[in-house]
């Protein structure tokens, strides 16, 4: 309580933590249905794998980072060992009476999610992490007023079936995140501007912007996130290449999209290309990532003419 009670840290910090703390109850509430069949060694390793799991998430930041590491290490075993299942497999169902008349007011709770995340983020000290977490709440609000059916209990096991659905995977946009952090401490970033400067002379802003774009697209592929692709690409390409000629600082963000374009082309974005696949039952594990390719190529080119674009006239409409 004592980091609650302290008003040294920031609100958003402590809401954040407290979603972690929500998600962390999450993963012990599906360990605790292992418990049932604990007889059963597959259930007994899928119950250390949520267990631990929803220790990381609930008090990772008050475990020493040695202690979390290690936590993570063992989480990884049963994971590897294809022994995360779920309890019981989802059973088809039809859809409830209450909302066959819904129409288009069923996309509302999911709008919402996003909308709550907006505004706090541009009107608010919160962050818009911190505001899906909000807009999910909100949501279910609204899904309580849809049909009285839509209780607390309702959505905790209906959440729970589903991350167990996704299973492992659902640790992975977080292992990639931090794919980021490591990669810029062991100097990559130098590394890939060292390798660059050796073909690529110095000067020609317009192959910069390709290589950092493309170079967005490889590394998202390989890493399967944008967000720890960009301080590698910043670091190795984008500084040297490109901001240090003065170009308008927006390009990062822009290439931060470009990297979006290689998440929905590659596999390693488990959580978009490969989850469908599993929800939806595709008989192809590719399928979405093949229906992706020529869109994600398209507004890659658009974003390296944009990028380009700004260089020229930035100033104009920015400064």
């Amino acid at each position: 309580m004592t980091f609650f009670l302290n008003p040294e840290i920031p609100l958003n910090d402590k809401l954040l933590e407290g979603l972690f703390m929500i998600m962390g109850f999450m993963c012990f509430y599906v360990a605790s249905k292992h418990l049932k069949n604990w007889q059963n060694r597959i259930s007994r390793e899928s119950f250390l794998f949520w267990a631990l799991l929803g220790t990381v998430l609930a008090f990772g930041r008050f475990i020493p980072s040695a202690v979390v590491g290690g936590l993570i290490l063992i989480m990884t075993i049963p994971a590897i060992r294809k022994r995360v299942v779920p309890f019981k497999q989802l059973t088809k169902q039809k859809p409830a009476e209450a909302f066959k008349n819904q129409g288009a007011k069923i996309f509302i709770p999911a709008l919402a999610i996003g909308i709550v995340a907006i505004l706090c983020s541009f009107f608010t000290t919160i962050s818009s992490l911190v505001g899906i977490g909000l807009g999910v709440l909100l949501s279910m609000l609204i899904l309580h007023l849809y049909s009285r059916r839509n209780t607390a209990f309702v959505f905790l096991e209906d959440g729970a079936t589903m991350l167990e659905n996704v299973g492992p995977l659902s640790i992975l946009p977080m292992l990639l995140a931090s794919l980021g952090v490591i990669y810029t401490e062991a100097g990559v970033g130098d590394v890939v501007a060292k390798g660059i400067q050796s073909v690529v002379p110095k000067g020609n802003i317009f192959i910069g912007i390709v290589l950092l774009a493309v170079g967005m697209v490889i590394f998202t592929m390989i890493m399967g996130n944008s967000f720890a692709s960009i301080t590698v690409m910043l670091v190795g390409v984008g500084y040297p290449f490109v901001l240090s000629y003065g170009v308008d600082p927006v390009i990062g963000m822009v290439a931060l999209t470009c990297g979006s374009c290689g998440t929905l082309m590659t596999p390693m974005a488990a959580n978009f290309n490969i989850v469908p696949v599993n929800i939806l039952e595709m008989k192809d594990k590719y399928g979405v990532i093949k229906n992706q390719i020529v869109v994600s190529l398209i507004l890659l080119v658009f974003q390296i003419g944009y990028m380009y674009f700004l260089v020229h006239y930035g100033s104009m409409f920015f400064s």
